[in-house]
């Protein structure tokens, strides 16, 4: 099965603006990718680690890590670049933040919203479309289309908690406090808990979204032994199908309820608080809890602000519902607040999933190689325009977080010069692309191990794998 990531492509659009594949990657330069981090994260000195002195004439010693074969079964090849290389190559203008074009995109996106309930709200009426089965429809419409809205917004507050909506950090804080507490987001909470994911992506025992279960995890899951999971048959489509929807239904309030798909390695800790405590419910491990494992002691009075927040949406969206009536403001408000979760939970999990992408145990990893396991998708219109290109330009948003969308196009056309064949981008079919990615990605990424032919510090590097024949077969196993 061919991919359109950077280890080759079967086919392009060539409407697309951003594409790349193992043809492209040294040559093409027509598309983005971003991201900045701190050299500190890195374990040590290696070709590719985040150490600010140049290092790009150092060459990967390849061998020293085995074959590397990732889902697709194409071979794997660790990034061999450095932070300087990346933040060197990106033009000095991409770096301005802008407070008037931040705002004038928050007043555009609830512009949006507002004029889109007062044309339903105003003309979809009994009396002017006296068919209910087609007002059911319209009105199913709007709230599709208040989502997409909703998740514009949502990426504004995003572009806050990063610092890249202007130069103030109080104007940030403030604007992405209100949207995202309107929107039911604990602000402070989630920026703090995402800053630790832009720190340790792709790391196996830190990161903090979709860090995916080890062959012993899912053996243990399924009640299997860990070499029998070589053995077993194909999952039927209908169970993917199910998790899916579960994913998508209840995937984002799930992770902020009870840190589903973060890391579970709570006893680090520094200040003691997560010994004991794992990821589920009622285990103190959530959002909300200013005590939570998740955050540190100088963190308890923005958990409070964050929840404070909710309290203040929640006393609203009870107003509005005494008022006007429940099944009013679930139409109003709470659809296009699911169709918000679920766009956020499935930009989220194909931004880190996908057969070609490896993750990493803690000696192998290094915050190049972390922030290189992302790949760029393309959403055509509802991406690049009411998203704000948060499907399109990850890859760079995961090396330089603080550049604003407006300009991550630009940037993200600059790094992947220095990228080359380590850039990551699936842009096949479009938006439709996106769509059939999620069910791909669901089928064969079920859990990671190493590859077979790894050594060294290879076998720190961890591909996906999965029992229903699709891509690379599991590692055979003998029972122990």
């Amino acid at each position: 099965m061919a991919s359109t990531v950077a280890t080759g492509v079967s086919r392009q659009n060539p409407a697309l603006r951003r594409t790349m594949t193992s043809t492209t990657a040294d040559t093409d330069v027509s598309s983005p990718s971003t991201a900045m981090g701190s050299p500190v994260d890195s374990p040590r000195p290696s070709a590719s680690s985040t150490s600010l002195s140049s290092m790009s004439s150092i060459e990967p010693h390849s061998n020293s890590y085995g074959k590397l074969i990732d889902t697709y079964g194409n071979e794997f090849e660790i990034p061999d670049y450095t932070i300087k290389d990346i933040h060197d190559a990106i033009p000095k203008h991409c770096f301005e933040r802008s407070a008037v074009k931040g705002l004038y995109y928050v007043f555009r996106d609830i512009a949006q919203l507002a004029t889109v309930f007062y044309l339903f709200h105003t003309y979809l009426t009994p009396e002017n479309v006296p068919y209910a089965p087609t007002r059911v429809a319209l009105w199913g419409l709007y709230t599709f289309i208040q989502g997409l809205s909703g998740t514009g917004i949502w990426v504004l507050a995003h572009e806050c908690g990063h610092q890249s909506f202007s130069t103030s950090k109080v104007l940030n804080d403030t604007v992405g406090w209100i949207l995202h507490s309107s929107l039911l987001v604990p602000y402070f909470s989630w920026k703090i808990s995402h800053g630790k994911h832009h720190k340790a992506t792709g790391h196996m025992e830190r990161d903090m979204v979709f860090v995916p279960r080890t062959r012993e995890e899912r053996a243990s899951r399924i009640g299997k032994l860990v070499h029998e999971l070589g053995e077993l048959g194909e999952e039927t489509p209908i169970v993917t199908f199910i998790n899916l929807l579960g994913q998508q239904l209840i995937g984002w309030p799930n992770y902020l309820l009870t840190n589903v798909t973060g890391h579970n390695c709570h006893e680090r800790q520094r200040e003691g608080r997560g010994k004991g405590k794992k990821n589920g419910w009622f285990t103190g491990v959530n959002h909300f809890n200013p005590s939570s494992p998740l955050f540190e002691a100088k963190d308890a009075k923005l958990i409070v602000l964050s929840d404070v927040g909710l309290a203040i949406t929640i006393s609203v969206l009870v107003f509005l519902g005494n008022k006007h009536g429940w099944d009013n403001l679930l139409v109003w408000y709470f659809l296009p607040y699911l169709w918000v979760n679920h766009w956020l939970v499935a930009i989220t999990f194909l931004q880190h999933t996908d057969p070609s992408l490896p993750h990493y145990k803690p000696e192998s990893w290094n915050y190049v190689r972390g922030a290189a396991a992302t790949i760029d998708r393309e959403f055509g219109f509802i991406g690049r325009q009411l998203m704000h290109g948060i499907i399109e330009t990850h890859v760079l948003h995961h090396y330089i977080s603080t550049i604003p969308f407006y300009n991550a196009d630009e940037a993200s056309d600059a790094i992947r010069k220095v990228m080359g064949r380590h850039y990551r981008s699936d842009t096949r079919d479009g938006s439709l692309g996106f769509i059939k990615a999620m069910w791909r990605s669901a089928r064969m990424c079920q859990w990671v191990e190493p590859s077979e032919g790894a050594k060294g510090e290879g076998q720190g590097v961890l591909f996906f794998r999965n029992t229903n024949g699709l891509g690379t077969k599991p590692m055979k196993m003998s029972p122990a």
